[in-house]
């Protein structure tokens, strides 16, 4: 009576996965269908895709590649579909540094710190010969001369005086003072000041013999003195030499050595203390420096309490002290309080958001027994521009962006759809399908959800169809097919004869 066909049934089992290496070829595993949309919204599982002259993912056919976009902070916006883009070549905006994170262990057997820098430079005098009595910050740079040669001035109107410090063994961002007729020994007080990044704002300490940060002249004796004093602790340790303290043709106006001030306190930078530096961006992209300094301030029953000095040569007021704060340990050595973590940095005249303020979270220290103290920056938010390089695609369909700058960020997310009966998809041919009256309506979400499969980056999906098996089928049919058609014919030739016989 012959044969039909009653219904040809799809196969969409995974096929085997083969590697290719190339970024944009993609694979599921598992059920689901990549989403492309030309005139018509379609479904497929063959991932062999390509990015066209607008960078974005289409299929062989043109067809564009369905996902979901990010927002202004790079998290993936989920729900709405879009073109899958990938801006190979294109440039980030700078982002400012609001947050800082800092690990490591500061040294609970350490010694407190006690001592500070004092700096001392030669003696000087006024060149009209007048007692050390009428010196005081009022007084003019260009009146001021050496004891032994009232009739050369020590500063001259014109001079650039350049400071390049050290702290800490630390070279100092250079600054430079423009003398005028109208400089004054104050403005040379705070000069040097602000050139050592000397915090003057820190808490008075209760210890006599430690000794008041800050610069001041010293008219005890017979000339003036400059006096240079610092903060305490070893990494604090501030030193000026011959060629750190210049004038406009390099020489040395004042030199200064270790000393002692006019409380009798001699120069001794002590304490356990740790530095470490640090890069931070400003809105405009540009690295911004900045120093930390921790020094054990106190040891209690209950705890240690160490201070905290930032500096930085890059704030515009040219003070490279930004601030000071105090972190409190348990006597487990558990971080329990902390205060002045925000540190700000000036940024005026550079076109950048200023002031820029920058949270310092000291979180992950801790305060415990060791050999040395260790503090190092893990984390920051801040960045410079950057240009996208290249990208992946994880398995759950997420697309991470690498920037020449470091960063890594999410430029989207790959969309996968779902069916009720997948056997009623109707075939366009070309490895497409369309959602069929039978089918059910697509069900589309991110990889690894509802029921979707993962995606496998650098992979195609190969032909679910075991060839072997349907050709030793094709060859059983085949032969099935003859030996039919040899039991008609044999019939037709025993009926022949029959009839012939009975004749």
């Amino acid at each position: 009576l012959g044969a039909t066909v009653a219904s040809i049934e799809k196969d969409f089992t995974t096929g085997s996965l083969e590697p290719t290496g190339k970024a944009t070829d993609l694979a599921v595993d598992g059920d689901g269908f990549f989403v492309v949309q030309s005139d018509s919204q379609k479904f497929t599982r063959d991932g062999s895709f390509v990015l066209n002259a607008n960078n974005e993912l289409v299929s062989t056919a043109g067809d564009f590649v369905q996902g979901f976009g990010v927002d202004a902070n790079f998290n993936v916006v989920p729900g709405k579909l879009q073109n899958v883009n990938i801006p190979l070549g294109s440039s980030t905006s700078a982002k400012a540094t609001e947050n800082m994170k800092l690990e490591g262990n500061l040294n609970a057997a350490g010694a407190v710190a006690s001592g500070a820098s004092i700096l001392n430079s030669q003696q000087f005098t006024l060149k009209t010969g007048a007692t050390s009595a009428s010196l005081d910050a009022n007084t003019l740079l260009t009146d001021l001369a050496a004891p032994t040669a009232l009739t050369t001035q020590l500063f001259n109107s014109g001079d650039v005086l350049t400071l390049a410090g050290q702290k800490g063994g630390r070279d100092l961002d250079k600054q430079t003072l423009d003398v005028t007729g109208a400089t004054t020994l104050g403005d040379l007080e705070t000069f040097f000041q602000n050139g050592l990044g000397i915090d003057t704002n820190v808490p008075a300490n209760p210890n006599p013999l430690v000794p008041t940060p800050g610069v001041s002249v010293d008219v005890t004796g017979a000339n003036g003195v400059l006096t240079v004093t610092g903060n305490v602790g070893a990494e604090n340790a501030l030193a000026v030499t011959s060629s750190g303290f210049t004038n406009s043709t390099g020489g040395s106006p004042l030199t200064f050595a270790d000393g002692q001030n006019s409380a009798g306190i001699q120069s001794d930078p002590n304490g356990e203390s740790v530095n470490t530096s640090m890069v931070a961006y400003d809105s405009l992209g540009t690295p911004i420096n900045v120093s930390i300094t921790a020094v054990l301030e106190d040891k209690a029953n209950t705890g240690n309490t160490w201070r905290f000095y930032a500096n930085s040569g890059d704030s515009q007021n040219k003070n490279l002290a930004l601030g000071s704060g105090t972190l409190t340990f348990d006597s487990a050595g558990k971080l329990t309080a902390s205060t002045g973590t925000t540190i700000s940095i000036d940024r005026s005249g550079t076109g950048a958001g200023t002031p820029m303020a920058v949270k310092v979270d000291f979180s992950s220290m801790s305060s415990l027994t060791s050999r040395d103290s260790e503090m190092v920056m893990s984390e920051q938010d801040g960045s410079p521009i950057g240009r996208l390089d290249s990208f992946s695609i994880g398995s759950d369909g997420r697309i991470t962006g690498s920037f020449s700058n470091g960063l890594t960020r999410n430029l989207g997310q790959l969309a996968l759809a779902n069916f009720n009966n997948q056997q009623g998809l109707i075939d366009q041919g070309g490895n497409m399908f369309v959602a069929g009256p039978n089918s059910g309506v697509p069900i589309i979400a991110a990889p690894q959800t509802l029921g979707s499969g993962s995606i496998r980056a650098g992979a195609l999906e190969l032909s679910n169809v075991d060839l072997s098996k349907e050709f030793v089928n094709l060859i059983i049919s085949s032969t099935g097919f003859s030996a039919s058609s040899r039991v008609i014919s044999t019939s037709d030739q025993l009926l022949t004869e029959l009839l012939n016989s009975s004749r």
